[in-house]
């Protein structure tokens, strides 16, 4: 199945894997707080990375770091929407708005927005209602508490067995609420709730979220699993960045979200043009033919 997203009378198939860029417009953020608060600059980064390659922009007003504090609705409000509006009127490209406030994705979709990345997963009241009104696409994440304390008591029965009954109730909540399958995209929350061994693992287990029929989205740029394992800082995490986004394309994820558009771009094209030699390989038959002929040519030549 080719999944595709749509709004505003554009489509984004996902029928290849996609890159979603990062724009923070906050001054707290972990890797980037404060280096695209304003308008001018904020677009001007957008347009960097629409240039080198991303497929959607991802515009996010209110940091979802370990220990990051909530926002007021107006003060996200205004830091987001009108670089959306901006964006929309000046680039071309998909969209997302990275929040949980039913009345900031109404405004931002407003604006031109075409997709809501939500970390709480709609779980704020009056955000899965303002969704499924705007027929808007939707990426339902998983997080075990809130931001301001995910991190300080985490404890799974069945790490994959809790996440996946998560997202099932979540998605079964979502359709029977009017919202059509075509709008979801699921994240299994790395970095979110998770010790450094749990989010390796659900890498390592990706592949199993596929089973719910949903595209996956991974989000795991400059993140503190890879800093952890390698004791890499933050501005120095590019290559465990791109060898974890390879991985997970693999497993899998059709929506990869960075801070590195253009080096994950270059990664992604070549893993594309390689995975094209890999569907014209030979059949078994095939390779069954060549190899009883190998056999055959041996024995003559004894």
């Amino acid at each position: 199945m080719i999944y595709r997203l749509t709004a505003h009378g554009r489509t984004l198939s996902l029928a290849e894997p996609r890159v979603m860029g990062i724009l923070n417009v906050t001054p707290d953020s972990f890797s980037d707080g404060g280096t695209h608060c304003t308008l001018d600059s904020a677009v001007i980064h957008a347009s960097k990375m629409v240039n080198d390659g991303a497929d959607i922009i991802d515009v996010g007003g209110e940091s979802t770091r370990p220990g990051a504090a909530e926002v007021s609705v107006q003060e996200e409000l205004d830091r987001v929407v009108p670089v959306v509006e901006k964006i929309a009127k000046e680039l071309d490209t998909f969209i997302s708005v990275d929040t949980s406030k039913p009345e900031v994705m109404r405004e931002a979709f407003n604006a031109g927005a075409h997709m809501i990345n939500d970390i709480r997963a709609l779980n704020v009241e009056g955000a899965l209602e303002t969704c499924v009104e705007l027929n808007v696409p939707v990426c339902l994440m998983h997080m075990m508490g809130e931001p301001k304390n995910m991190q300080e008591d985490i404890h799974y029965r069945d790490l994959l067995g809790d996440i996946s009954e998560f997202l099932f109730k979540k998605l079964h909540q979502c359709l029977n609420a009017g919202m059509s399958k075509q709008n979801i995209v699921i994240d299994p929350g790395i970095g979110f709730g998770k010790t450094m061994d749990q989010n390796y693992e659900l890498l390592g287990r990706l592949d199993t979220f596929g089973s719910f029929g949903y595209p996956i989205l991974v989000g795991l740029s400059r993140k503190s699993l890879i800093g952890k394992l390698t004791g890499a800082p933050v501005d120095a995490r590019l290559p465990g960045s791109l060898a974890l986004a390879m991985y997970s394309v693999n497993k899998g994820a059709k929506i990869i979200r960075v801070h590195d558009v253009a080096e994950t771009v270059q990664a992604l094209t070549c893993w594309n043009h390689a995975k094209m030699f890999e569907r014209k390989g030979p059949k078994l038959r095939e390779l069954l033919k060549i190899t009883k002929l190998i056999k055959n040519r041996k024995k003559t030549n004894e």
